[in-house]
């Protein structure tokens, strides 16, 4: 059966109500699939400029029946078309009756198809769920229909793709199934069955593997002959071998004889399959036989004893102390100790041990001072400045003093880890030998400095794409790279391979315990989403109480690719299967602590004159016209993102066997290519508010060359939790609890419905997720957006499983808006609950997300109490080093996490009325307040978005 026209699969709500309000009819309808329910359907009708949503559920049986008002007894039909059909009368329980079709788009080829990669005939959507011809069928189809059977063929074509056929291949059988079928079923018709036109379009899809296995077949003979017993010069000439089975061109069991170029590639791979299956025997009769004949003794491999782990060298800084005054600050990580030398004399003039450090703090206007405070006396503490040469010996300096608070801590438990985010294109050729700098983090950009370089990482993270290695060969390459630089027997927490595209995390031995709730998804994103030449790779899992979560891509390639690109990062967004199941409904985006997208983006730069912006290292300009943070400034894709700066040149597309020039033009099948340099290798995280997550390093090798890609690498320093164990010992009576409890929330969506709507709160504190009533107030001021409002009366009192206030500290709520008739959510966000720990309501206010979009906004009052006798909490590891805050601008050459300049939401007086602010709880936190980060390297617009979503937030002018 044909694909109805008026189903649209799996868009969003929100694109749903766009097609509905372009339509702009009562009456105007379409089907998608649901997002509430799997094997279900959403009926969305326009009505009145409102779009209503049904649900179709099907049975036991199967039988589809629609969820319509109550009194309405509902009919069940056997398919989709038939209930549409009967929906198209009136009196059926819905609004209006099924008028006026919304038909869906087709894509074109150019639309779909990736014009580096492949080649790919246009996209056809999916049929309804029904059953299909049969081929007999086909055949006796009039001309008018042969059209029709292309689509069908290729449509069966893609469902049919499991392995990893070449990305060329797949667009030439693309092409003949579009363009080239109806000459050979014309051709079938009068009686001729020699199918010329796919014998042609094989001969051509061939035509490389012809070149390869010429050269393959010459390299094997080769090998071969260097093993062959010498020939006596009386023996005659020996004849070429001909494998068994091996048929000429004009022998009558011959295969395909209808064309003489594939029954030769036929004899080509017959000899290559037999050469390659006894050239093992005749290699090792041949050793055997040399040690034999000479007497050879063979030496035993002695196994290398493991590396012992390297302690970490004494290091020593030059810094400047007061006005003018030189010394040499020595950090001894071992012992645990800080040393002072005055220049010019033998002796330390103090040494500090770590247990005395209270705080180290950094100076924003001075990127290279630091402020030690440390205690001399008891009931006194004493501070220094130190000046150091650059901000990356003040970084390296604080990084190795906060390793030596860790070594020397009595916690069982870490509260922060390392984190390296590894992602190369390999250009399909193995690595190097030697892949230190990337893993080491050291070349362009913001690098380790060479005191801290080989200092190990809790968790690395190495995405790749384009790479040819075996999935085995490449972790066992990575683990024993790690092994010779860090002397530490990585272990492999996952690996995850989709065609060429792998993720690998590993994991320090004494962390492999701590790592629970592994999960690994991939999505395709291929020619029409079927092939993985393109796609995702993801990984997530827990490290103690803190999730984890990666996605390494590759997306579509070209400069006129824009769009699909956002395309592909939506369908990996929204078909990726990672974390914890019961938060499925929500956006990916907020379903971790933290997450890591990296990868091949393949977004590029638009200009002429780039070569001499980068020769000038004028990487500024040329960021303000890189299309990922164009579009990330329109709202299109990785929102709320963050990326640390850039300072490091383009990664791609370099001139293999060097990095001193870059190579414009690449030569395909389908033509040639023109290919600016640009940033297509990124990393960008984002986390959860209030949660600790640095940025140490962000920058690409300048020694690795066997791909016309650079290594891209970034080193981050994470906050994490641990598995709380309370220290009050439970009593005889009921124990107190703390609760959560709400004022009142209001939120707005945009949407062009009206339905009710009800919240539901998630969090790893509560036993299981909890719902409120439905909206006590509804407005539709501004059209397109849609106010709700939730007193406290309608809003449930939440009770964490554990009152203590430094359990309640690290947790975090998750909130979905959903429509009472849908069930499917309107938007997603998070709340961090340690800014709301207090006696007084805290005013909070978030944006909402849904299958990354911006769908609105919400704020509110809040509070969260906890029992006297459980306030009692502890300072984290990361929390005694501090910044000072001072009004100036941070250096260039700042090794600190970006902050993106930040925009207060504002509301239009109209839509959601102010309130003055209350007096703060107890642990007077600062009110939780989500700002709009963008990327830095893009000015502040004078006004105005393209997203309709900020109207809301900006005020209707």
């Amino acid at each position: 059966m044909a694909a109805a026209s008026w189903y649209h699969r799996d868009i969003s709500r929100v694109v749903a109500e766009e097609l509905l309000a372009k339509a702009g009819r009562d009456g105007c309808f379409l089907v998608r699939d649901s997002e509430s329910v799997s094997g279900a359907y959403a009926l969305c009708l326009l009505f009145q400029q409102h779009v209503h949503t049904y649900r179709i559920l099907p049975d036991d049986e199967g039988l589809l029946s629609v969820q319509t008002i109550r009194g309405i007894q509902a009919k069940c039909f056997r398919t989709l078309p038939d209930l549409i059909g009967a929906y198209q009368q009136p009196n059926n329980g819905l609004v209006t009756p099924l008028l006026f079709p919304v038909h869906r788009a087709r894509q074109g080829a150019d639309e779909d198809s990736d014009g580096e990669d492949g080649r790919g005939g246009g996209h056809v959507a999916s049929a309804v769920p029904a059953g299909g011809a049969g081929a007999g069928a086909w055949l006796g189809v009039p001309i008018a229909g042969r059209t029709h059977i292309s689509q069908q063929l290729h449509q069966r074509l893609q469902e049919q793709v499991h392995s990893s056929p070449a990305s060329d291949f797949m667009g030439f059988m693309a092409e003949y199934l579009n363009h080239h079928l109806q000459l050979d079923l014309e051709a079938l018709r009068h009686g001729h069955p020699q199918l010329r036109h796919l014998s042609t379009a094989l001969v051509t899809a061939c035509r490389a593997l012809h070149r390869r296995i010429d050269f393959t077949l010459a390299g094997l003979e080769t090998l071969a002959r260097v093993f062959d017993p010498p020939v006596s010069p009386r023996s005659p000439a020996r004849e070429q071998v001909s494998p068994p089975g091996h048929c000429s061109p004009s022998h009558p069991g011959g295969f395909l004889t209808s064309d003489p170029d594939l029954e030769l590639l036929l004899n080509k791979i017959s000899t290559v399959n037999h050469l390659l299956s006894s050239l093992e025997k005749k290699v090792l009769k041949s050793l055997q036989e040399t040690v034999s004949r000479h007497n050879l003794a063979l030496p035993s491999v002695a196994a290398a004893p493991p590396p012992a782990a390297k302690p970490l060298a004494v290091q020593s800084f030059e810094v400047k102390v007061g006005k003018s005054q030189r010394a040499a600050l020595t950090v001894d990580v071992e012992s645990g100790t800080v040393a002072i030398t005055k220049r010019g004399s033998g002796s330390p003039e103090e040494t500090i041990p770590q247990d005395k450090i209270l705080q180290l703090i950094k100076y924003q206007s001075v990127q290279s001072k630091v402020r030690l405070v440390y205690d001399r006396e008891p009931q006194r503490s004493l501070s220094r400045d130190f000046i150091f040469p650059s901000a990356r010996k003040r970084e390296a300096f604080c990084q190795l003093l906060q390793l030596m608070k860790i070594q020397h801590s009595n916690l069982d438990e870490p509260d922060l880890i390392s984190v390296y985010v590894g992602t190369w294109n390999m250009g399909s050729t193995p690595p190097p030998r030697s892949l230190a700098s990337w893993l080491t983090s050291r070349g362009l950009g913001r690098t380790q400095d060479e005191t801290t370089a080989c200092i190990p990482h809790d968790i690395y993270v190495i995405g790749t794409q384009e790479n040819s290695l075996g999935d085995r060969e490449w972790v066992e390459f990575l683990r024993a790279s790690l092994k010779t630089l860090m002397a530490i027997d990585y272990r492999v927490v996952a690996l995850q391979c989709l065609w060429s595209i792998k993720i690998v995390v590993l994991v320090k031995p004494e962390h492999e315990r701590r790592i629970s709730h592994v999960h690994t998804s991939s999505v395709k994103t291929g020619i029409a989403n079927t092939l993985g030449n393109k796609g995702a790779v993801g990984v997530s899992f827990l490290f103690n109480g803190t999730s984890f979560g990666f996605v390494n891509c590759h997306l579509a390639s070209g400069s006129e690719k824009t769009h699909r690109r956002n395309q592909n990062y939506s369908d990996i967004l929204r078909s990726l299967v990672l974390g914890d199941k019961r938060l499925g409904a929500f956006d990916l985006t907020l379903r971790f602590t933290h997450l890591f997208w990296f990868g091949d983006l393949n977004y590029r730069l638009d200009m002429d004159d780039i070569l001499a912006h980068i020769t000038k290292k004028e990487f500024e300009a040329l960021l303000a016209v890189d299309q990922l943070n164009l579009e990330r400034e329109k709202n299109k894709v990785f929102l709320r993102f963050s990326e640390g700066d850039i300072s490091f040149p383009p990664t791609y597309r370099y001139e293999r066997g060097s990095r001193d020039s870059y190579m414009w033009q690449k030569f395909k099948p389908t033509g040639m290519r023109i290919n600016v340099p640009s940033w297509c290798d990124r990393i960008l995280w984002k986390s959860h508010p209030e949660t600790h997550v640095v940025c140490n390093s962000y920058g690409c090798t300048d020694d690795i060359v066997t791909s016309d890609h650079s290594p891209v690498f970034a080193t981050f320093e994470v906050g994490v939790t641990s598995q709380f164990v309370p220290k009050k010992a439970p009593g005889p009576g009921p124990e107190p609890l703390a609760c959560i409890e709400w004022e009142s929330i209001e939120v707005i969506v945009k949407t062009a419905s009206r339905s009710k709507c009800y919240i539901e709160f998630h969090s790893y504190c509560l036993e299981e997720a909890q719902r409120s009533g439905e909206n006590t107030s509804q407005s539709c001021d501004i059209p397109g957006f849609l106010k709700l409002g939730w007193s406290a009366k309608h809003l449930p009192v939440l009770n964490p499983i554990l009152p203590d206030l430094e359990y309640l500290g690290d947790q975090h709520l998750l909130l979905s808006i959903k429509g009472v008739e849908s069930c499917e959510s309107y938007g997603e966000c998070c709340i961090a609950m340690r800014s709301m720990i207090g006696s007084m309501a805290q005013q909070f206010e978030t944006f909402l997300f849904h299958r990354g979009e911006e769908t609105g906004s919400m704020r509110g009052w809040m509070k969260v109490r906890v029992p006297k006798d459980r306030r009692s909490t502890r300072e984290r590891l990361y929390e005694w080093i501090s910044f000072e805050e001072e009004d100036a601008e941070p250096a260039a050459d700042a090794p600190t996490c970006p902050k993106p300049p930040l925009q207060r939401l504002r509301y239009p007086s109209r839509a959601l009325p102010r309130r003055e602010p209350r007096p703060r709880g107890d642990a007077e936190p600062s009110p939780a307040v989500l700002c709009r980060s963008r990327p830095r390297s893009l000015p502040e617009p004078a006004a105005g978005y393209t997203n309709p979503a900020y109207f809301i937030f900006e005020g209707v002018p």
